[in-house]
């Protein structure tokens, strides 16, 4: 059987940490870093529209959704630049439905059913409420984030990690329950000697929830863990940071929000307490770690991400190559590079791939139908060796155990994001733990 990919699923209850502890107000950003559009490869041949929902705005605030939208336009940007898609030009409109369910169903109703979007592409919604709409419409969602449980729920939607769930419709999973796997614990205790890891969370549900799962995965890979809670009003970063020194863990990971974690950073830096790795994932794995713990050299130098693509910084990959290319000539004013960007990149490739083996048939051979035959095929998808293997199987119950593979970096100054061991021999079979969304 073939490995399949190590999906992050913590990563959505991760997100809803950081919606629960963010401000209530994110900063309006303007979605015009792709303002140029290049002429359509052949003259009078119609464009193909996809669409690209993103929470550019959100109560997170920031970028923090960003990624995945501005792969995705450089990809088609440098798609369009060659000649388009066997020679019409791929078109993507874009949205931002602002993080809120309402917003996303603006947008769903301005894409789907005012400009009838063909397919959506690398949707990154935080609060995807019209995922419903978008599957009874029939509209391939390709690409997709799992911020939320949707894209283990609906079918004609497909997330960048692929899914065994039955997708009917109904409750998400497997009468409501999510499964994932141990394998970033696994990691750590089998290629680095781990044995202790320190949870630190916030004293507020949503943090603390999201502990209390990392908690449980850890202590089946036989962990002893070290739980660490810290007021959310008046946090005391320097004495968690004390007992973590006491306690010598070889891991630590948190549910806390992105400036907490700077904090928790400088705090184990003054007391001198690093471990072997400080564990983040895959929506942290970017190239603004020199200014986010520029305070905290030590600690910054022990952090490790994980994730299901290969590293956006592995130049000695052709795909990646390809990648950062496109986004230094096609994203304008985009500075940061981040795993997400490329994540982005992949799901367009994913649809560019699955159309064109549409075209291949003949006029009239792209259809939503032959597009959806392409991304359910028995034959997993690496964009070109971008992601691990991804497909999707509908099982009626849930596996008690499988073979999942890792992506690995460590960041190093002066390096940046160095990769560790092969994405594709990162492997082990590991339990499959169920969790409600």
């Amino acid at each position: 059987m073939r490995p399949f990919r190590g999906a992050d699923p913590l990563l959505p209850a991760a997100l809803a940490v950081l919606v629960a502890l963010s401000a209530a107000c994110g900063s309006r950003l303007p979605e015009s870093d792709f303002t140029s559009r290049p002429p359509a490869a052949t003259p009078g041949a119609p464009p193909i529209r996809v669409g690209v929902i993103t929470s550019a705005t959100s109560p997170v605030g920031g970028d923090a959704f960003t990624g995945p939208r501005d792969g995705a336009l450089a990809y088609f940007a440098a798609l369009n630049a060659n000649g388009g898609l066997d020679g019409r030009r791929v078109e993507p409109l874009t949205c931002d439905d602002g993080g809120s369910g309402a917003g996303n169903h603006t947008c769903v109703t301005e894409l789907v059913e005012q400009r009838r979007v063909f397919a959506l592409v690398a949707t990154t919604a935080l609060d995807y409420a019209a995922a419903p709409r978008v599957s009874r419409a029939g509209v391939p969602d390709v690409g997709g984030q799992p911020i939320g449980p949707a894209y283990d729920t609906h079918p004609h939607l497909y997330g960048i990690h692929g899914s065994s769930a039955p997708r009917t419709g109904g409750r998400p999973g497997w009468n409501g329950v999510l499964y994932g796997g141990t394998e970033v614990y696994r990691y750590f205790r089998r290629t680095h000697g781990a044995r202790t890891a320190a949870v630190v969370s916030y004293n507020q549900p949503s943090s603390a929830a999201y502990a209390r799962l990392v908690t449980r995965g850890l202590r089946a890979e036989g962990y002893r863990v070290v739980t660490e809670q810290v007021d959310f009003a008046l946090p005391n970063f320097r004495a968690v940071a004390a007992d973590l020194r006491d306690q010598r863990p070889d891991l630590v990971l948190d549910a806390l929000d992105g400036h907490g974690n700077a904090r928790l950073c400088e705090a184990m830096d003054a007391v001198g307490a690093v471990p072997t790795a400080k564990v983040t994932h895959v929506q942290n794995w970017d190239s603004t770690v020199p200014d986010q713990y520029r305070k905290s050299p030590r600690c910054r130098n022990a952090l490790w991400a994980t994730g299901s693509s290969r590293n956006h910084e592995d130049t000695s990959h052709p795909a990646v190559r390809a990648f950062r290319a496109a986004m230094d000539t096609h994203a304008r004013g985009v500075t940061t590079r981040s795993q997400w960007q490329l994540e982005g990149w992949a799901a367009a490739m994913w649809f560019t791939d699955a159309a064109r083996s549409c075209l291949a048939a003949g006029p009239g051979g792209l259809t939503r139908a032959c597009v959806e035959r392409f991304l359910t095929r028995r034959e997993p998808y690496t964009a070109r060796g971008l992601l691990l293997p991804v497909r999707f199987e509908r099982l009626d119950r849930p596996p008690r155990t499988r073979r999942a593979c890792l992506s690995v970096a460590r960041w190093r100054d002066g390096r940046g994001w160095v990769t560790q061991g092969d994405m594709n021999r990162n492997c082990a079979t590991v339990p499959q733990l169920g969790y409600r969304p």
